[in-house]
This record gives structure tokens, sequence and C-alpha cells, in this order.
């Protein structure tokens, strides 16, 4: 296999001009060769970067196709590039706003499929999504990424050490890139998975700490994760058939990848329901909580009360009550107090209300 300088293909290459304007997007072209598994990057520093990938695009060979990296592009160079290998304009501004749900498209010849990507940050326990949209042709695939992970850059990795995989095609980059989309969500799902499961640990432990912010800020990131990957399910299960111009070798990897996709759809489903059960534990035992607390105050209440009954009776002050001039009535009175509350203190430990 034709080596390159390293880490080359695995980073999307600095601005360029096209068409006379200044193109903040990354760019990347590499040209494939199915026989031998060879590939050449081309040079997309240039300034005229586009007039030479178009111009190498003409000239490929039966045995060849190319994978155009684009990250972010504007929507005049997407345009452009789109013109020229037959995209429909529907597509190409689906593919420049990136906001689809994950879907397939077929324009004539143009297959278009839009996957979510996926990642778990673990600073913030937070689940973050972008999007890659892939275009595959009779002699090309084009990937447009948006977002902060770039599963493209691994995708590349794979291909370029799988020259058997090269020789399906442009379709081996539709595969490769879904394959290292889904493992990003069997990864996210099982970090996931470790901050339910810290959940429940503080949730039935002994201390009183109200977590009803941290579960539900969890179930929301399972709730963006759910609507990232459940979508995806039908959009790859048609793959598994394959099309009459596919080689009949790619579809046991589509099934390969749509199991793990379905496997892993399965999981998210189960946290979500756990998590709603975790949140009503949560919400039943700070019930229980206040009740207890209510308890409590409720028996404490009643243990004044009879003090505050006899001290409110003699505090009233008239001339004529029962054993105002007894010696004993005073001690009497307080013994009376302290026996009433007393018994009563007995009782509400007994019962468990203090």
């Amino acid at each position: 296999m034709k080596q390159r300088p390293t880490g080359d293909a695995d980073r999307l290459l600095p601005g360029m001009e096209c068409g006379g304007g200044s193109i903040r997007s990354g760019m990347e072209c590499v040209i494939y060769r199915k026989s031998t598994g060879e590939y050449e990057r081309i040079d997309c520093e240039q300034a005229d970067a586009c007039d030479v990938t178009l111009e190498r695009l003409a000239g490929l060979k039966p045995d060849e196709f190319a994978w155009i990296r684009l990250d972010e592009p504007r929507q005049e160079e997407l345009q452009r590039l789109g013109k020229y290998l037959g995209l429909h304009p529907l597509a190409v501004e689906d593919a420049v706003q990136a906001h689809q749900r994950p879907k397939q498209e077929r324009y004539g010849d143009v297959l278009a499929v839009a996957m979510k990507t996926l990642w778990f940050v673990e600073q913030t326990a937070d689940v973050e999504t972008g999007e890659v949209m892939v275009f595959l042709g009779p002699s090309f695939a084009l990937t447009v990424r948006h977002g902060a992970n770039d599963p493209t850059a691994e995708a590349a990795r794979r291909l370029h050490g799988q020259p058997d995989m090269l020789r399906l095609g442009p379709v081996a980059v539709l595969y490769t890139v879904a394959d290292v989309i889904v493992d990003a969500y069997a990864e996210a799902a099982a970090r996931v998975r470790t901050d339910l499961t810290e959940l429940e640990r503080c949730v039935f432990s002994p201390a009183r700490d109200d977590l009803t912010e941290r579960i539900y800020s969890l179930k929301r990131e399972v709730v963006e994760f759910r609507d990232a990957i459940q979508p995806l399910v039908p959009v790859l299960q048609p793959l598994t058939t394959g099309r009459d111009d596919w080689p009949p070798q790619i579809l046991p990897y589509f099934r390969d990848v749509t199991d793990h996709l379905t496997r892993t759809d399965t999981e998210v489903r189960a946290l979500d329901s756990l998590l709603a059960s975790v949140l009503d534990a949560h919400l039943a035992k700070v019930g229980t909580w206040q009740n207890d607390d209510m308890r409590r105050i409720s028996a404490w209440a009643a243990i004044l009360a009879i003090p505050t009954m006899v001290a409110g009776l003699y505090g009233m002050n008239f001339a004529h009550m029962p054993e105002l001039d007894w010696r004993y009535g005073y001690p009497c009175a307080l013994a009376f107090m302290a026996l009433g509350a007393g018994l009563l203190y007995r009782a509400f430990r007994r019962n468990g209300w203090l």
C-alpha cells in the first residue's frame, strides 16, 4: 500500500479558496485504487484546490473512486462541488444546514444518508451531537461533517488499513463511517450506564441528598441520545439487502453494523426506562423524608402541647383557681407537665416517630 506522512489523512486541512472566495471549512480528497488498495491524497492546501480536485475527479479511471471529506462547508462551496457530482439542490441544502434527522434519500444514481454523531463529554457528563451526511455515487463518496467530533478521520484510518474493503468501492466508505458512528454510540451508552449506576447507588444510600436535578439532567441527555439513534435503525436496515450495483460482499458488514445499532438502541431504551424508575424512586424517597419530618414535627408539637396547656390554664390570672394557695401546687403542675410529655415521648419513640 502506498504510504504517506503520518496523520495527513486523519485531519481536515486548513482553509482554501474556491471560485474566488475564501473557504473557512476543511477539505480533503483521496483517490483510491480498488484493485491494489493504493491511495493518493490530493493537495487541498493550495489556492485553487477546488479546481485541482474537480480536474482530478474528471480523470478518474474505472478502477478508481474518490472520497471527498468536507468540514462544515459553505453553501457556495458545496454547490459548486455538488453541481459537478450531480447532487440534488435539496440534498446540498440539507448538508449545509445540518438539522436533519437520520434518513436516506435517493437522487438518481446518488444515495444520500444522514446520520447523527454522538459522543460523551466526561467533564460535564453531557451527550453532545453532530451530523454527518454521506453521498454515494458510482465513483465517489462525499462526506459532509458538522460538530466537534469527526468520525470520518477514524473511518479513513480504518479504511486505509483494509485494502480488501477498498476493493468494494465507494460503498465501503458508507459502511466504515456508519461503523465508527455506531461504535461511538455503544461507547457513549456504556458511559451513561456507568453514570446511571452511580446515581442508583446514591438514590438508595442512607444519605439525604436531593438528586432530582442530576437524574433529570441525565434523563435529558438520554432523550437526546435516543432521538439520535432510534431514527437511524430504519435507515440502516434497508442497506442490509443492498442494491443491484453494490458488491454482495458488503452486505454482511451492513448486517453487522445494523445488529450493533439495534443492540445499542435496545440498551438506550432500557436506560431511559430505568432512569424514569430511578427518578420515581427518588421522588418517593423525598416524599418519605418529608413525611418523616412532618411526623417528627407533629410529635414534638404534641409533646409540648401538654406543658403549654397547663401553663396556659394557670396563666389566665383568675382570682379563684384550684390549688393556687396550696404549697405543692407549683411542683405538682411541673411534675404533671413532665410526666405527660415523657409518656408522649416514649410512645412516639416506640412507634418510630422520633
